[in-house]
């Protein structure tokens, strides 16, 4: 398949209703502590909006906060929503060269089944630095220890141990039954209509989430989202999703604010996005402070001014 092939204009898919889900922030108190109260209600709250809440995802700093951590977000999801759905990374920690660690991913993913998630396979070191049959192989292992679960494809802007396929290695992927969808995190439009096309061809019920916080319009070629960005307003990404399944033209509009939104938060560095979302989420009040992981990169204090100015013009400050 070739850019030659691709025409974005015949893809787009009017009055589609989009399934939406959203990464959840963890906040943090002052004391270091994570804000437990602000979580769970972030994650009813964006159940209500009608969007899947996705936890210890990037945006719940997976890769930084330790297994405790984990397991109480865990828990307390399963709490909040009372047997509803929701997503959860299965982020396995390793270094360059390590070998793929089939034992860790399976008991990451069967725990996160028994607290009622669907897993998202996170990339390690040992799974991308492998060739592409072999990649393909490690998923299908992966797959006898769950009935479903979601790939995941992360750019490089955002981890070190991220990698987007070849469109064979995807292909691959997307064969494997238990393998629903996946998200792409590329940041970039083209190989993400390659994927939506491939799986028009291959396999309707795949499910294809943009990752691209820069062009969460990809709603309108066929992708559905699992997203960063709407952490930040998920009452106002499930309106947007609402105007373009009934065929609204305002979606166009609010759609452009939320992308400026975007546009500023995920700049380079680009997980510098979850400061930049607490500062956004405490000026909401649905926060106590603007804290985030010591870990993460900061976002500079004079932003705040420019976020108010996107909130006021979103209507939600």
């Amino acid at each position: 398949m070739n850019s030659a092939s691709l025409d974005p204009t015949a893809m787009i898919k009017p009055r589609r209703k989009v399934t939406g889900i959203s990464a959840i922030l963890l906040p943090f108190l002052d004391s270091g502590e994570v804000d437990w109260e602000s979580l769970e209600a972030h994650i009813e709250r964006t159940a209500n909006a009608g969007l899947t809440p996705a936890v210890n995802m990037d945006t719940g700093y997976t890769h930084l906060i330790d297994e405790q951590t984990k397991l109480e977000v865990l828990k307390r999801t399963r709490e909040v929503l009372s047997g509803g759905k929701f997503v959860a990374g299965a982020f396995v920690k390793d270094e360059p060269g390590a070998e793929f660690d089939l034992d860790a991913y399976s008991r990451e993913m069967t725990l996160i089944s028994e607290y009622g998630g669907l897993p998202v396979v996170f990339q390690s070191f040992g799974l991308i630095e492998q060739a592409g049959p072999e990649i393909v192989e490690s998923y299908q292992a992966l797959g006898r220890a769950v009935n479903e679960f979601l790939g995941f494809e992360l750019t490089q802007d955002l981890a070190p141990f991220g990698k987007v396929y070849d469109l064979e290695t995807y292909a691959g992927l997307m064969a494997i039954p238990q393998c629903i969808g996946a998200k792409h995190s590329s940041f970039h439009r083209e190989p993400e209509w390659q994927r939506l096309q491939l799986r028009d061809q291959k396999r309707p019920d795949f499910t294809v989430f943009t990752g691209n916080d820069f062009a969460i319009d990809m709603i309108m070629y066929g992708s559905d989202y699992l997203l960063g960005l709407s952490t930040f307003a998920p009452d106002l990404f499930a309106k947007r999703d609402a105007m373009w399944e009934a065929g609204d033209p305002a979606f166009y509009e609010l759609n452009d604010q939320l992308q400026y939104l975007g546009y500023l938060t995920f700049r380079s560095p680009s997980a510098g996005y979850k400061h930049s979302a607490a500062q956004f989420l405490k000026l909401r009040g649905w926060t106590k402070t603007n804290n985030t992981h010591p870990d993460s990169p900061p976002r500079p204090e004079s932003d705040i001014a420019v976020l108010k100015e996107l909130g006021e013009r979103l209507g939600v400050l």
